[in-house]
This record gives structure tokens, C-alpha cells and sequence, in this order.
């Protein structure tokens, strides 16, 4: 019997920093238990405002848009 094989879920904690493509980054403000705060930028962040959304929602994103985890 083979064994499948899964690409391992970002397991998203606080104050990490996500680059997702080019110059735009995520940065995870808190994270609960199925909430978390993050705000999304291009750059340097200037006065972005923080987004409030589902933590299994957000992990699939970051999945599918091939993020790399470029502070944690």
C-alpha cells in the first residue's frame, strides 16, 4: 500500500511575514482559534489596515498562491 504524500499546511502563527508574489507580503497580526488578524501590502506597509478572516481560509490561499515564509 502506498502512502499519499501532502504538501504541509502553513501553520500560521503571530508576527510571521508571508511573501506571496513579487513584492506583496501578509503579515499575521493574532491568530486564534479560528480567526485571525492580518493585513496584506505591497512594499514597505504603510497604515494598511488589518483584515479579520477564517485561519482555514487563509492557510488555503497562502497554499494556492505558493507563499514562502519569509519571517517567523
Amino acid at each position: 500500500m502506498k502512502l499519499k504524500r501532502r504538501a504541509a499546511e502553513p501553520i500560521l502563527a503571530t508576527g510571521q511575514v508571508w511573501r506571496l508574489s513579487g513584492d506583496v507580503n501578509c503579515h499575521i497580526g493574532e491568530v486564534g482559534r479560528r480567526l485571525v488578524h492580518y493585513k496584506m501590502f505591497k512594499g514597505k506597509p504603510v497604515r494598511t489596515p488589518s483584515t479579520l478572516g477564517n485561519l482555514e481560509a487563509l492557510a488555503k490561499h497562502l497554499k494556492a498562491k505558493k507563499a514562502v515564509l519569509v519571517q517567523g
